[in-house]
């Protein structure tokens, strides 16, 4: 592979593996274990097993390390390590680092199940949490102690689309001497500069956007090769949160056209929200690459465009937001993101619900904020979709 190929090449290209029939397509390769030639070859690939040499699939695979290396050379980090979802990613690369004693700073914008493995799992083995405004750089400041190990947080906050100012919290956190683990969903591997901007360990669900069109669950955590190999892998292989050969061949699949998808969805998400975000029905409506955006200078940036989600506050409180929920005929009701199709979620009932009401009030989650994934629908029936459901929910 050509260091100097572009993102949408290395995301049809890298890390392909073909074994002596020459296939075009990836091969699965669905096995569970492998066969040594002898005892002796047995012994020696436990001891020391080689780039192109498995023990069991727990432990690795060849159609998922071809997956691991084609979204590491995407991604621009050194190694990989695929899992069996976004939050097996998520809570494997925080507790792989993690000991009691610890201290973590975290912003405090999160998705519900992040939040979970922050002050329910960490907590629980004693390692202590501090959460700031993510967009406050004195916060982040001045939450840093000598023992601070980690700091977390997702580039763009789900579901209110808050844009952390990724370059300057990791100039922060690594004068703590912390490592920086950020949860990258909503900026995508393909608007993605989360290492260029100083990331250490950048976290994918792979379900949103890789895959990106419902078929199954995946994540993937991007690091250096020590990192990876001797931190998160031993972790990974003896809990059993490592990805599935069918998985790894679906997200394969998901790569070779994610930028086309994806560049899609931002046209898409940004033409939508310019057509409806003087509706009579909407407090307020939130995407990071639109110019009312508070931070659209800081997005464009840090991704070149907005990302795929926009998330719509409708005046009228939760009886508003399920008329107009209910009223979608193209987008369809779920708690995913990033697919091919428009998903729409009320965080509220959905993914924050375990949050209190002062929890979701404090992150701006309101009961008429409705998130929203666009699709690759054409953007015209798109625009009329929505109108019309607006104005369904402005009668409520």
């Amino acid at each position: 592979m050509s260091e100097t190929w572009n993102k949408r090449t290395r995301a049809v290209h890298g890390g392909t593996r073909r074994s002596q029939y020459g296939e075009v397509s990836e091969a699965i390769f669905l096995t569970q274990g492998f066969v040594y030639d002898s005892a002796e070859a047995a012994e020696a690939r436990f001891i020391n097993s080689g780039d192109d040499e498995f023990i069991y699939a727990r432990y690795g695979n060849p159609t998922v390390k071809m997956f691991e290396d084609r979204i590491a050379s995407l991604e621009g980090t050194e190694d990989a390590f695929a899992t069996a979802s976004g939050m097996a990613a998520v809570s494997g690369a925080l507790t792989s680092m993690l000991k009691a004693g610890d201290h973590v700073v975290s912003a405090k914008a999160l998705f519900g199940s992040c939040l979970y493995v922050l002050e329910d799992v960490l907590g629980r083995f004693g390692v202590e949490v501090t959460f700031v405004d993510g967009t406050d750089l004195d916060a982040w400041r001045a939450a840093m102690r000598p023992d601070t190990k980690a700091v977390f947080f997702e580039s763009v906050s789900n579901p209110t689309l808050e844009v952390i100012d990724v370059k300057s919290v990791c100039e922060i956190a690594h004068e703590a001497g912390a490592l920086v683990l950020v949860d990258n969903v909503f900026a995508t591997p393909h608007f993605s500069k989360a290492v260029e901007l100083g990331v250490d360990v950048v976290i994918y669900s792979a379900t949103k956007h890789i895959d990106g069109q419902g078929r199954t669950l995946g994540g993937v955590i991007l690091g250096s090769r020590e990192y990876i190999r001797k931190t998160v892998e031993p972790y990974m292989k003896h809990t059993g949160g490592s990805m599935s050969p069918f998985t790894a061949w679906v997200m394969l699949k998901g790569l070779e056209t994610m930028g086309l998808r994806v560049n899609a969805q931002a046209e898409n998400a940004l033409s939508v929200v310019s057509a409806v975000r003087e509706h009579a029905a909407l407090v307020r409506a939130i995407y990071p690459g639109h110019p009312s955006h508070a931070q659209y200078d800081l997005c464009l940036e840090q991704m070149g465009k907005g990302g795929t989600v926009i998330s719509l506050d409708l005046k009228g409180g939760q009886p508003a937001a399920f008329a107009f929920l209910n009223a979608l005929q193209i987008g369809k009701i779920s708690n995913n993101l990033g697919d091919a199709k428009t998903i729409v979620t009320h965080p509220a009932t959905t993914t924050h619900q375990r949050l209190s009401e002062d929890q979701r009030s404090e992150l701006g989650i309101t009961p008429g904020l409705v998130r929203v994934s666009l699709g690759i629908e054409d953007t015209d029936d798109l625009i009329a979709d929505f109108q019309q459901a607006l104005d369904v929910a402005l009668s409520v």
